[in-house]
């Protein structure tokens, strides 16, 4: 059961900040898992060097549809931060959506954002470009490709069209910057990196841009360690699809993920 009150003691706390030796200690949580949208809040907590821990929601068995996880986000998605930092005597604040949680950490910190205001801008106008597209037609074309039990043609075509267009359009904005949005690093680049590499990698040549791009960021210890958050299943594309039965589909975008709204899953 996880504590909505509190973050309680994991035992996964990260390496480089410190121990955590009592259930006051300062610093936020993160719930979810080896997921590419909970890798990139591990990433920017990386860059930023605040404390922070794991609390870790296996998708595939449900624990997002608990009404303990539903407390924390109604719409039963990962990832969700709870911040402790908050002034003495108000609560820790809960926050879901990755592009609202990366805005969050930046403002928060001052960091990972351009502080010319046209540059920041155009920071967050491809951090909305990842969460408003790249994030969903990477999604669509995952599940269709792999996860849907039933395969769909047509859907397959449009969402890898989609995904082919949408590294097009970035990799044609890497040839004339350093950065997706500029020639500073920020949230742009945390949002899109664990989202797009498999594919890029598996087709390097047609991406000259993305690879230079993505060898640049991936070199960041703090992008090497956040993008590790977590241990993939063998049920998911990661590790190999072994196992995916209609149980998982029905908790992921099915009958058991619907009812938990109801409070029956």
């Amino acid at each position: 059961m996880l504590d909505t009150r509190r973050p309680r003691h994991h035992d996964r706390l990260h390496a480089g900040f410190g121990a955590c030796e009592t259930e006051e200690t300062r610093m936020i949580t993160l719930y979810g898992g080896p997921t590419p949208n909970a890798r990139k809040i591990a990433i920017a907590l990386e860059e930023l060097g605040v404390e922070w821990r794991l609390e870790t929601i296996d998708i595939l068995a449900g624990d997002q549809l608990t009404p303990a996880f539903l407390a924390l986000n109604p719409n039963n998605k990962t990832p969700v931060i709870v911040d402790d930092g908050v002034p003495a005597g108000e609560p820790p604040f809960v926050l879901w959506e990755t592009g609202a949680i990366l805005l969050w950490l930046a403002e928060k910190t001052g960091s990972l954002v351009p502080q010319d205001p046209r540059e920041r801008a155009i920071c967050h106008q491809w951090l909305m470009f990842q969460v408003s597209a790249v994030g969903p037609m990477f999604g669509q074309h995952a599940h269709f490709t792999f996860y849907a039990k039933d395969r769909h043609p047509y859907a397959m075509e449009r969402y890898a069209n989609e995904v082919t267009r949408l590294l097009r359009v970035m990799d044609r904005q890497l040839a004339k910057t350093t950065y997706i949005a500029g020639e500073t690093y920020s949230i742009a680049d945390i949002a899109i990196y664990p989202y797009i590499m498999r594919e890029v990698k598996a087709r390097a040549a047609e991406f000259p841009n993305l690879m230079r791009w993505g060898a640049l960021v991936g070199a960041r210890p703090a992008v090497r360690r956040g993008n590790a958050t977590g241990e993939a299943r063998k049920e998911t594309i990661a590790g190999g699809m072994d196992g995916f039965n209609d149980e998982h589909r029905s908790i992921l975008f099915g009958e058991r993920q619907y009812k938990a709204l109801d409070g029956v899953g």
